[in-house]
């Protein structure tokens, strides 16, 4: 008889690999959505029913699938494409216009919690499906422009003005190669999104929308406290949670390890104003470290500086831990007349 080779479990080439329609397919099958279409139905109630509400909602769904831009993306795809309206439920060949899609987005609004409950669903059975699944997570942030160009001098809520946005501003800066610094300030005006992921299968497992103007380190505090609450198991079992330098806090670091026990694996700002690369450590003639951390032992005869040997993490040592340092002539076998025998 013929042998089928079995699959490997979660490769994302092979749900890649799979037509358009057959994407969209495995999205409608398994999104856990029943109870918020009972509930959309329940307030429908009798009334006309020339667009189902499940129809509508595959068809919101296919917009997220094929990365449509806008509604009037989405309904010219529609309106071109029979397979994807069948699919979806519309099975009068009819597709709703622009105000029908008005009207069901601002019913979906009103459900953001029951929204919201399908994505932690959807964490859940990742938590149990895939192994070590939140074991090592990463944060950022993203900017999300909004369609208007600025703020609008009218509040009045009428569908047309985006009420909500606002500017957000975003500064990168570093050092090239010869030395001289770059700076690049990203302005825009729209919201923020703040996203933790599964480092390893690149998924996600919680996210925040803001206003562009909120601080990505701020947030990043609720957003880890609101995971906690909904996803206990999965705050427990991760280890390392990796960020860029734009998250680089006191407070969180010590939320992570304090609170958390989670290791925080983030980039450090180089905090110095004087363009020194390495300052001497207090009580030690021969001992400098620079604005990462890193702490190097310099020789007294030649200058030449070697960076010291991490001897492990005492958790319990002062206040929030202690890393020893060995001296790197002892551990390296290097011949040094000033060998630190003791240093830690």
């Amino acid at each position: 008889m013929a042998i089928i080779p079995q699959q490997t479990f979660f490769v994302w080439s092979e749900i890649e690999n799979l037509g358009d329609l057959e994407r969209l397919r495995l999205v409608l099958e398994y999104m856990p959505d029943e109870e918020l279409m009972r509930v959309l139905e329940k307030e429908r109630g009798k009334g006309r029913d020339d667009y189902p509400v499940r129809a509508m909602w595959n068809s919101i769904l296919a917009g997220v699938v094929f990365e449509h831009t806008s509604i009037e993306s989405l309904r010219r795809e529609l309106l071109r494409n029979g397979q994807l309206r069948f699919m979806c439920g519309f099975r009068n060949g009819k597709v709703p216009g622009a105000y029908v899609y008005t009207r069901f987005l601002r019913k979906l609004f009103e459900k953001e919690e029951m929204i919201n409950e399908i994505f932690n669903k959807l964490v859940d059975e990742l938590e149990e499906l895939l192994p070590g699944f939140g074991k090592n997570l990463a944060i950022d942030g993203k900017a999300i422009s909004s369609f208007a160009k600025r703020e609008n001098k009218t509040k009045r809520e009428d569908g047309r003005r985006d009420l909500d946005a606002d500017w957000g501003i975003k500064k990168y800066k570093g050092v090239r190669e010869d030395g001289t610094t770059w700076s690049k300030v990203v302005k825009w005006f729209g919201y923020r999104l703040h996203l933790i992921v599964d480092a390893d299968y690149e998924l996600p497992v919680a996210f925040e929308v803001t206003k562009a103007s909120v601080s990505e380190v701020k947030q990043a505090h609720k957003i880890i406290d609101k995971l906690n609450e909904r996803h206990p198991e999965l705050i427990e079992r991760c280890e390392i949670l990796t960020a860029d330098r734009g998250y680089d806090d006191t407070k969180l670091y010590e939320k992570l390890w304090d609170e958390y026990e989670i290791k925080p694996v983030i980039n450090i700002r180089n905090m110095w104003k004087d363009g020194e690369e390495t300052r001497q450590l207090e009580d030690y003639e021969n001992v400098v470290y620079n604005y990462k951390g890193n702490v190097y032992c310099v020789c007294m005869e030649t200058g030449i500086k070697r960076e010291m040997c991490v001897g492990g993490f005492e958790k319990d040592r002062k206040e929030h831990g202690t890393l020893k340092k060995f001296c790197p002539a002892k551990e390296y076998g290097i011949e040094c007349k000033y060998i630190w025998r003791n240093a830690k």
